[in-house]
Protein backbone atom coordinates (compact mmCIF):
# COMPACT_ATOMS: atom_id res chain seq x y z
CA UNK A 1 0.00 0.00 0.00
CA UNK A 2 2.65 2.35 1.18
CA UNK A 3 4.21 2.15 -2.94
CA UNK A 4 0.71 2.88 -4.27
CA UNK A 5 0.37 5.62 -2.03
CA UNK A 6 3.78 7.45 -3.42
CA UNK A 7 2.54 6.43 -6.68
CA UNK A 8 -0.71 8.14 -5.95
CA UNK A 9 1.42 11.54 -4.89
CA UNK A 10 3.79 11.46 -7.79
CA UNK A 11 1.18 10.74 -10.58
CA UNK A 12 -0.71 13.88 -8.60
CA UNK A 13 1.63 16.35 -8.05
CA UNK A 14 2.57 15.51 -12.06
CA UNK A 15 -0.83 16.30 -13.09
CA UNK A 16 -0.45 19.84 -11.43
CA UNK A 17 2.85 20.43 -13.18
CA UNK A 18 0.84 19.63 -16.41
CA UNK A 19 -2.03 22.02 -16.05
CA UNK A 20 -0.36 24.64 -19.02
CA UNK A 21 0.42 21.78 -21.79
CA UNK A 22 -3.05 19.98 -20.38
CA UNK A 23 -5.08 23.52 -21.17
CA UNK A 24 -3.37 23.54 -24.43
CA UNK A 25 -4.25 20.61 -25.55
CA UNK A 26 -7.87 21.05 -24.41
CA UNK A 27 -7.80 24.06 -26.79
CA UNK A 28 -6.69 22.12 -29.64
CA UNK A 29 -9.46 19.46 -29.53
CA UNK A 30 -11.99 22.15 -28.93
CA UNK A 31 -10.92 24.53 -31.98
CA UNK A 32 -10.93 21.57 -34.24
CA UNK A 33 -14.12 20.85 -34.28
CA UNK A 34 -15.54 24.58 -33.14
CA UNK A 35 -17.03 27.24 -35.55
CA UNK A 36 -14.93 30.05 -34.62
CA UNK A 37 -15.39 33.61 -34.65
CA UNK A 38 -11.33 34.48 -35.22
CA UNK A 39 -8.83 31.92 -37.22
CA UNK A 40 -8.10 29.36 -34.46
CA UNK A 41 -4.33 29.96 -34.05
CA UNK A 42 -5.33 33.22 -33.04
CA UNK A 43 -8.02 31.88 -30.70
CA UNK A 44 -5.12 29.50 -29.39
CA UNK A 45 -2.57 32.76 -29.17
CA UNK A 46 -5.47 34.49 -26.99
CA UNK A 47 -6.42 31.10 -24.99
CA UNK A 48 -2.88 30.50 -23.93
CA UNK A 49 -2.18 34.14 -22.82
CA UNK A 50 -5.29 33.74 -20.75
CA UNK A 51 -4.42 30.54 -19.01
CA UNK A 52 -0.83 32.09 -18.28
CA UNK A 53 -2.80 35.38 -16.43
CA UNK A 54 -5.07 33.11 -14.62
CA UNK A 55 -1.76 30.41 -13.71
CA UNK A 56 -0.23 33.84 -12.05
CA UNK A 57 -3.26 34.96 -10.32
CA UNK A 58 -3.79 31.92 -8.63
CA UNK A 59 -0.50 31.44 -7.09
CA UNK A 60 0.35 28.44 -9.63
CA UNK A 61 3.09 30.23 -10.96
CA UNK A 62 5.66 32.44 -9.70
CA UNK A 63 6.84 35.82 -11.66
CA UNK A 64 10.20 34.33 -10.96
CA UNK A 65 8.65 31.45 -13.04
CA UNK A 66 7.65 33.28 -15.59
CA UNK A 67 10.38 34.69 -16.66
CA UNK A 68 12.57 31.96 -16.90
CA UNK A 69 9.33 30.33 -19.37
CA UNK A 70 9.80 33.61 -21.35
CA UNK A 71 13.63 32.03 -22.22
CA UNK A 72 11.38 28.82 -23.66
CA UNK A 73 9.39 31.39 -26.07
CA UNK A 74 12.98 33.40 -27.45
CA UNK A 75 14.46 29.64 -27.62
CA UNK A 76 11.26 27.73 -29.00
CA UNK A 77 10.57 30.87 -31.61
CA UNK A 78 13.72 30.97 -33.16
CA UNK A 79 14.02 26.96 -33.60
CA UNK A 80 10.47 27.47 -35.33
CA UNK A 81 11.37 29.93 -37.62
CA UNK A 82 14.03 28.50 -38.93
CA UNK A 83 12.73 24.77 -39.25
CA UNK A 84 9.29 25.89 -40.59
CA UNK A 85 10.99 27.77 -43.70
CA UNK A 86 13.11 24.43 -44.26
CA UNK A 87 9.94 22.62 -44.27
CA UNK A 88 10.76 19.88 -41.38
CA UNK A 89 7.00 20.93 -40.28
CA UNK A 90 4.66 23.29 -40.95
CA UNK A 91 1.54 25.63 -39.64
CA UNK A 92 -1.40 24.29 -42.33
CA UNK A 93 -4.05 26.90 -40.84
CA UNK A 94 -4.25 30.83 -41.51
CA UNK A 95 -3.95 33.32 -38.88
CA UNK A 96 -3.37 37.46 -38.64
CA UNK A 97 -0.29 36.00 -35.89
CA UNK A 98 1.36 34.17 -38.15
CA UNK A 99 5.14 35.21 -38.73
CA UNK A 100 6.87 33.66 -41.26
CA UNK A 101 4.85 31.02 -41.44
CA UNK A 102 4.89 30.15 -37.07
CA UNK A 103 1.67 31.59 -35.43
CA UNK A 104 2.64 33.14 -32.04
CA UNK A 105 0.96 30.72 -30.44
CA UNK A 106 3.97 28.07 -31.30
CA UNK A 107 6.17 29.45 -28.46
CA UNK A 108 3.72 28.56 -25.50
CA UNK A 109 3.93 24.67 -26.79
CA UNK A 110 7.52 25.32 -25.86
CA UNK A 111 7.01 27.41 -22.73
CA UNK A 112 4.15 24.66 -21.53
CA UNK A 113 6.97 22.73 -21.76
CA UNK A 114 9.06 25.29 -19.21
CA UNK A 115 5.69 25.36 -17.18
CA UNK A 116 5.74 21.82 -16.49
CA UNK A 117 9.65 22.21 -15.49
CA UNK A 118 9.84 24.71 -13.05
CA UNK A 119 6.96 23.49 -11.29
CA UNK A 120 7.80 19.83 -11.08
CA UNK A 121 10.95 20.58 -9.72
CA UNK A 122 9.20 23.21 -7.21
CA UNK A 123 6.74 20.48 -6.25
CA UNK A 124 8.54 18.02 -6.22
CA UNK A 125 11.82 19.71 -4.40
CA UNK A 126 14.53 18.37 -6.79
CA UNK A 127 17.84 18.47 -5.75
CA UNK A 128 20.63 17.35 -8.50
CA UNK A 129 23.66 15.09 -7.64
CA UNK A 130 27.31 13.99 -9.17
CA UNK A 131 26.28 16.52 -11.93
CA UNK A 132 28.97 17.66 -14.66
CA UNK A 133 30.61 21.00 -14.55
CA UNK A 134 28.40 23.87 -15.43
CA UNK A 135 30.99 24.48 -18.46
CA UNK A 136 30.49 21.04 -19.41
CA UNK A 137 27.09 21.01 -19.11
CA UNK A 138 26.18 24.27 -20.59
CA UNK A 139 28.13 23.96 -23.47
CA UNK A 140 27.01 20.79 -24.14
CA UNK A 141 23.24 22.72 -24.37
CA UNK A 142 24.40 25.13 -26.61
CA UNK A 143 25.95 22.59 -28.69
CA UNK A 144 22.83 20.67 -28.81
CA UNK A 145 20.71 23.77 -29.80
CA UNK A 146 23.26 25.00 -32.20
CA UNK A 147 22.94 21.30 -33.67
CA UNK A 148 19.30 21.55 -34.87
CA UNK A 149 19.94 24.63 -36.93
CA UNK A 150 23.14 23.15 -38.20
CA UNK A 151 22.00 19.99 -39.55
CA UNK A 152 20.40 21.23 -42.22
CA UNK A 153 23.78 22.75 -43.49
CA UNK A 154 26.31 19.69 -42.74
CA UNK A 155 25.90 16.70 -40.55
CA UNK A 156 23.97 16.10 -37.62
CA UNK A 157 25.87 15.63 -34.72
CA UNK A 158 22.81 14.21 -32.32
CA UNK A 159 24.09 10.97 -32.17
CA UNK A 160 27.68 12.22 -31.13
CA UNK A 161 25.85 15.12 -28.56
CA UNK A 162 23.63 11.93 -26.84
CA UNK A 163 27.09 10.10 -26.43
CA UNK A 164 28.48 13.28 -24.61
CA UNK A 165 25.45 13.15 -22.48
CA UNK A 166 25.80 9.95 -21.77
CA UNK A 167 29.57 10.67 -20.58
CA UNK A 168 28.99 13.90 -18.55
CA UNK A 169 26.01 12.55 -16.97
CA UNK A 170 26.32 9.13 -16.76
CA UNK A 171 26.49 9.56 -12.38
CA UNK A 172 24.07 11.95 -12.35
CA UNK A 173 20.86 11.57 -9.93
CA UNK A 174 18.37 13.26 -9.27
CA UNK A 175 16.63 13.48 -6.12
CA UNK A 176 12.40 14.27 -5.57
CA UNK A 177 10.57 14.53 -2.58
CA UNK A 178 7.02 12.37 -2.39
CA UNK A 179 5.44 13.74 1.38
CA UNK A 180 7.76 12.10 3.90
CA UNK A 181 10.15 10.69 1.58
CA UNK A 182 13.17 11.26 -0.62
CA UNK A 183 13.25 9.04 -4.31
CA UNK A 184 16.69 8.93 -6.30
CA UNK A 185 16.26 8.20 -10.27
CA UNK A 186 19.17 8.28 -13.05
CA UNK A 187 19.29 11.65 -14.93
CA UNK A 188 19.72 10.71 -18.02
CA UNK A 189 16.30 8.21 -17.48
CA UNK A 190 14.48 11.19 -16.28
CA UNK A 191 15.51 13.28 -19.47
CA UNK A 192 14.02 10.28 -21.90
CA UNK A 193 11.24 9.68 -19.87
CA UNK A 194 10.34 13.24 -20.08
CA UNK A 195 11.10 13.09 -23.53
CA UNK A 196 9.10 10.07 -24.00
CA UNK A 197 6.02 12.13 -22.15
CA UNK A 198 6.49 15.31 -25.22
CA UNK A 199 6.64 12.69 -27.81
CA UNK A 200 3.09 11.34 -26.43
CA UNK A 201 1.53 14.96 -26.51
CA UNK A 202 3.11 15.64 -29.67
CA UNK A 203 1.06 12.81 -31.25
CA UNK A 204 -1.93 13.86 -29.63
CA UNK A 205 -0.94 17.95 -31.07
CA UNK A 206 -0.37 16.90 -34.15
CA UNK A 207 -3.65 14.90 -34.42
CA UNK A 208 -5.43 18.22 -33.55
CA UNK A 209 -3.35 19.80 -36.19
CA UNK A 210 -1.18 22.07 -34.00
CA UNK A 211 1.38 21.53 -36.70
CA UNK A 212 2.26 18.77 -38.89
CA UNK A 213 4.79 16.84 -40.47
CA UNK A 214 5.08 16.52 -44.25
CA UNK A 215 3.96 12.65 -43.78
CA UNK A 216 1.12 14.12 -41.92
CA UNK A 217 -0.42 17.01 -44.29
CA UNK A 218 -2.87 14.48 -46.33
CA UNK A 219 -4.04 12.94 -42.93
CA UNK A 220 -2.55 12.42 -39.59
CA UNK A 221 0.14 9.42 -39.07
CA UNK A 222 1.74 9.02 -35.72
CA UNK A 223 5.08 10.92 -34.96
CA UNK A 224 8.25 9.32 -36.13
CA UNK A 225 9.89 7.27 -33.39
CA UNK A 226 13.07 9.05 -34.35
CA UNK A 227 11.36 12.27 -33.02
CA UNK A 228 12.23 10.85 -29.48
CA UNK A 229 15.99 11.45 -29.86
CA UNK A 230 15.16 15.79 -30.57
CA UNK A 231 12.92 15.71 -27.73
CA UNK A 232 15.56 14.02 -25.45
CA UNK A 233 18.11 16.43 -26.75
CA UNK A 234 15.54 19.15 -25.99
CA UNK A 235 14.32 18.33 -22.59
CA UNK A 236 18.26 18.52 -21.40
CA UNK A 237 18.48 22.46 -22.90
CA UNK A 238 14.98 23.13 -21.08
CA UNK A 239 16.50 21.25 -17.31
CA UNK A 240 19.70 23.54 -18.37
CA UNK A 241 17.70 26.97 -18.80
CA UNK A 242 15.78 26.15 -15.31
CA UNK A 243 18.63 25.06 -13.81
CA UNK A 244 20.51 27.88 -14.55
CA UNK A 245 17.99 30.34 -13.27
CA UNK A 246 17.79 28.56 -9.83
CA UNK A 247 21.90 28.75 -9.67
CA UNK A 248 21.15 33.08 -10.45
CA UNK A 249 18.38 33.18 -8.00
CA UNK A 250 20.61 31.41 -5.44
CA UNK A 251 23.46 33.63 -6.04
CA UNK A 252 21.60 36.51 -5.98
CA UNK A 253 20.25 36.01 -2.40
CA UNK A 254 23.90 34.79 -0.82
Amino acid sequence: MGRIRYLFIFAYEQALSCIFPVAIFGALAVTKFVELPLPRYDVLLIWCLFVQVVLVKTGLETMEEVKVISWFHVIGLGLELFKVQMGSWSYPDEAFTKVWGVPLYAGFMYASVGSYVVQAWRRLDLQFMKMPNPMIAFGLGIAIYFNFFWHHVWLDFRWLLIVLIFLAFGRSVVSYRLDDRRFNMPVVLSFFLIACFIWLAENIVTFYNGWAYPNQLNGWAIVDLGKLSSWFLLVIISILLVAWHKRKLEYETT
